[in-house]
């Protein structure tokens, strides 16, 4: 039985005499031609095309380059580029001296991404003495741009001069398009005020060259003559006005500018939504997000594939995971992105065990066999844990990672060495640096922020300092990394010549700045050095000083003894002290018992709403050590009436490159009994050698061996 389209194709009225007609070598019969042109037209099937392309051999018709070039045509829409490839190479010798056969086959090497193929192709046709033509060219120099390469790009240029083609307005547009692709704007820029015709799209191109080169100003520049020259800018230059401003990282103006295209009727494309969105996004403008997804809507945008991904993100990233799960589940079409922003938006709120299951759903779909999770996916759920300190998860995740051979790349790295350096993990991390060198990721400034951090955290400072010497672009967060590490370890001194050596260097500090340089004379107990630096804030850099730069201030004073001076600081604030000043003042207290002080500390301790429990436990053991049993149980039994809970204390031991992780509170652990055996061990040696351990009876109370 005939399959339906066989039969469809038999019944279409071929010319009675059209097996009977004689093709000679120079003459095809015009009929025929016109009528497999019409039939390759029509054809809405690869398999009607390939039926087609018989009846064209039969009757000898294969010798029309004006066919062949067709059949390439229509193959290639179908995606079947190797038989396209076999139309061109089987072609008579003669058809090789027609343009139309080659621009068809060098359009289907270039549309479908082979682009070193098409420049083989044209280098044949150039040697068999084929000239180029305005068709030609704008194939060519589209394929020497997604290619890359600036020599080529100008090699190719030079032909279409040497050809005559300069001013050429298509030939001149992709040559503009090409330099904008390979970030040599001032050369798109050359081309562009030498054409003698300019249409609309002459400007756009130049609009979107200099957003895609992350240049506003250019494309503001090219905006405004663009108006000046009498054309009205379009939605397209708009949308690359906009993403140009984007692009730079000017959130502001990208939203000023979109409410310039709306007042001004524009209108919008999806594309300009979509960077309206994502700016939305980065400023945490929520409701101004919302409003523009009130544009969506009126503008029937919402099925838009990006614009719907662009929304995700945005209602997942204020932690409307209900809402991002709604637009999800919502969409007919997902894709990898999809898929992405929905993971991150659980992962970004906290909910990383909700993450993974997502993350399970995409790796173990039917319905989506061909979307898999990728990088961006991996990173996402590892990220997640990480940043909510289960580093077991994120690692473990990684290992399956590299299991599943996807290649992890910078965000991913910075994820495992946030790890490793939060469990003090040196070992781990040396193998995750030894990754990075091999992966040639040690020229990346995430990345080599992420190995200061992970060293310094670790104590190893002389790997730390390596890493950061050898950092060629080091950007504000790599000092900060650096102060914040010598900090952590008591070595304030070094911390403050690391501090100048940044403002000799040309850095501006920012507030992280002076939290890590303050931290660090509190932890060294630089007292002058630290009120000198907290003057020079406001005085020099004119940075004002936020509620951890009060924490710090009273933090080094009070750990000095000078607890009148730290009231003094917090009386001075211009806003409320939260529970982390007064718990830094109350830990003074306790250290230099001074029961007045803590008493004034408590009662203001008392009337925070804070969430955290940590000043109330303090105050307990404080009560507790001075003999007032009474006291400290009230305030235990207020933090217990609040809802306060105490997250438990951890600590680390790598050994062996296994993490052992040990909870304070925890008698569940797998190798408990040995722990107490060896602690027994030593105890019996200190006791043998006589040996009295520096610590008197309130810290053993603080520490709960006496509680």
């Amino acid at each position: 039985m005939l399959h339906g389209s066989s039969r469809l194709l038999l019944s279409i009225p071929f010319p009675s005499n059209l097996r009977s007609i004689s093709i000679t070598h120079h003459q095809i019969h015009n009929d025929v031609l016109d009528f497999f042109n019409d039939l390759l037209q029509q054809c809405s099937k690869a398999h009607l095309s390939q039926q087609i392309h018989s009846q064209i051999i039969v009757t000898g018709s294969y010798r029309s380059a004006f066919l062949a070039a067709r059949l390439v045509a229509v193959y290639a829409g179908f995606g079947l580029l190797s038989d396209a490839r076999r139309v061109f190479e089987s072609s008579p010798v003669e058809c090789f001296s027609n343009l139309l056969l080659w621009n068809s086959i060098l359009r289907a090497n270039v549309a479908h991404g082979y682009c070193e193929d098409a420049l083989e192709i044209y280098s044949s046709m150039r040697k068999l003495g084929v000239s180029p033509d305005g068709f030609t060219f704008p194939l060519v120099i589209r394929a020497s741009a997604l290619m890359g390469r600036g020599n080529l790009c100008r090699s190719v240029h030079g032909h279409a001069v040497e050809m005559g083609f300069p001013w050429h307005l298509h030939v001149g547009n992709e040559l503009m398009g090409m330099y904008g692709k390979i970030g040599r704007m001032d050369d798109a820029r050359k081309v562009f005020d030498r054409m003698a015709v300019r249409t609309c799209v002459s400007w756009n191109i130049m609009v979107s060259g200099y957003a895609l080169n992350c240049d506003c100003e250019g494309a503001s520049e090219m905006f405004r003559m663009m108006a000046s020259a009498g054309l009205e800018p379009n939605l397209v230059t708009w949308t690359s006005l906009l993403s140009s401003h984007a692009r730079c990282g000017r959130r502001v103006g990208t939203m000023e500018l979109f409410g310039v295209m709306r007042r001004r009727g524009t209108g919008a494309t999806g594309e300009a939504l979509a960077v309206v969105l994502s700016v939305c996004v980065d400023l945490a403008a929520f409701d101004a997000g919302r409003v523009i997804h009130g544009y969506v809507v009126k503008g029937g945008f919402e099925n838009y594939l990006f614009v719907k991904n662009s929304l995700i993100c945005l209602y997942g990233k204020h932690g409307n995971v209900n809402a991002a799960q709604i637009l999800f589940l919502e969409m007919e079409t997902k894709n990898i992105v999809s898929w992405n922003a929905w993971i991150s938006s659980y992962a970004e709120s906290g909910l990383c065990d909700e993450a993974f299951a997502i993350f399970s759903q995409l790796e173990m779909s039917d319905e989506y066999p061909m979307v898999r999770p990728n990088v961006v996916s991996w990173s996402a759920v590892i990220g997640g844990f990480a940043s909510k300190g289960q580093g077991e998860e994120a690692l473990e995740l990684f290992r399956r990672m590299q299991l599943a051979e996807v290649t992890a790349n910078s965000v991913t790295i910075t994820s495992i060495l946030s790890v490793c350096a939060e469990l003090s993990a040196l070992h781990l991390g040396r193998e995750i640096h030894g990754h990075v060198v091999r992966s040639l990721m040690d020229g990346d400034i995430l990345v080599g922020n992420g190995l200061i951090n992970m060293y310094t955290k670790c104590g190893s400072f002389k790997e730390g300092n390596s890493v950061f010497e050898k950092t060629k672009n080091r950007d504000l967060i790599s000092w900060n990394t650096m102060i914040a590490g010598y900090g952590m370890h008591g070595l304030g001194e070094n911390a403050l010549r690391t501090f100048d050596q940044m403002i000799k260097d040309g850095f501006e500090p920012d507030w992280v700045t002076f939290v890590a340089a303050l931290s660090a004379c509190s932890h060294a107990g630089l007292v002058a050095e630290g009120r000198e630096l907290f003057d020079k804030m406001t005085t020099e850099f004119r940075v004002e000083p936020q509620m951890e730069h009060y924490a710090c201030m009273v933090d080094l004073l009070g750990r000095a003894g000078l607890l009148q001076e730290a009231s003094q600081v917090i009386k001075s604030m211009p806003m409320e002290p939260n529970a982390c000043v007064w718990g830094a003042l109350l830990n003074s207290c306790r250290m230099h018992k001074n029961a007045e002080i803590t008493e004034e500390t408590a009662s203001q301790i008392f009337n925070l709403n804070s969430e955290t429990a940590g000043s109330y436990i303090l105050l307990s053991n404080i009560y507790a050590a001075s003999g007032r049993w009474e006291d400290s149980a009230k305030v235990r039994i207020t933090a217990k009436t609040k809802g306060l809970k105490k997250t438990p204390g951890q600590s680390w031991i790598e050994v062996k490159k296994v993490v052992y992780t040990f909870t304070a509170g925890n008698t569940m652990h797998a190798e408990l009994e040995e722990v107490y055996r060896i602690l027994n061990v030593l105890g019996l040696q200190m006791e043998v050698e006589s040996y009295i351990p520096d610590i008197d009876e309130e810290e053993l109370i603080l520490l709960g061996y006496m509680y």
